[in-house]
């Protein structure tokens, strides 16, 4: 039936677009942002949209976060609450998105992702180095891992930027660290609002597959450069992706008041 519905040519092409994203996503976030219009783009529901390009967003977060433990870069033991919180934050937000509408995120979210951005260009130091932590591990889990997840839950796009930038301003982590960190709890995320798509019955696991794959080797290469450039490849890429992440999100909600006002000038 799903091959029917997506030819092979379908699944190349999603292939590729999971694979940009994955290398994208575990640098600086924003990931979604490309795996969802592409599977809207060839013909999918936005539901399943939504629900599959949840499955393979497992991949990017999964891939970098093992890299990233693998190296030392991230200390489980100490993310054990914030872990715990996110995945339940996730599960609420999926599970509540059933009976609320998310439209109001939608319209706030462009604001606050510009914010991120104007943020990283405007405060060139931050992130450059560790700071004195301001949260605790129980306060930073219950508000940041358990809001971030809740969202992420609910919505979804910049769930990796909100949880890099919560690491360096709560935690005082340098940007990469913040980023490797940011990883696992993307991942925590992932994991506690997928089981409510998949009790929702909307997921395309073909292309989840396919495309989850395609996460894993995008994902892998990120990573390896976070760790390799760090602060001069991350903080361009964050401001850049944050910007346009903007740009996308605002032109979904007025294109096509952008586009009647151009018809009627030109």
């Amino acid at each position: 039936m799903e091959w029917s519905l997506l030819g092979p040519e379908i699944y190349g092409f999603l292939f590729l677009v999971a694979m940009v994203a994955g290398f994208i996503d575990s640098i600086a976030g924003g990931g979604g942002l490309l795996t969802i219009p592409a599977l809207l783009s060839v013909g999918v529901s936005p539901v399943q949209a939504l629900a599959t390009s949840k499955l393979q967003a497992i991949g990017s977060s999964f891939s970098a976060s093992l890299y990233f433990i693998r190296r030392g870069v991230v200390d489980l033991r100490s993310q054990r609450f914030a872990i715990c919180m996110t995945i339940i934050g996730a599960m609420l937000g999926a599970l509540l998105v059933q009976f609320i509408s998310p439209d109001f995120l939608r319209y706030l979210l462009p604001a606050l992702v510009i914010i991120i951005g104007l943020y990283f260009l405007l405060v060139p130091n931050i992130g450059a180095e560790d700071r004195q932590r301001r949260l605790g591990p129980i306060a930073f889990g219950c508000l940041a891992g358990c809001g971030i997840g809740f969202y992420d839950g609910v919505f979804g796009p910049g769930t990796g930027s909100f949880f890099a930038l919560s690491y360096v301003m709560l935690c005082g982590y340098n940007l990469a660290k913040a980023t490797a960190y940011a990883k696992v709890l993307n991942f925590a995320s992932n994991i506690g609002a997928l089981g409510f798509f998949v009790l929702g019955g909307q997921i395309l696991w073909l292309a989840g597959v396919v495309m989850l794959v395609g996460q894993i080797i995008g994902a892998r290469l990120g990573a390896s450069l976070v760790l390799s450039k760090g602060k001069k490849l991350i903080r361009p890429l964050l401001v850049t992706i944050s910007f346009l992440m903007s740009i996308k999100l605002l032109y979904d909600q007025h294109g096509d008041t952008v586009r009647s006002w151009l018809a009627f000038y030109f």
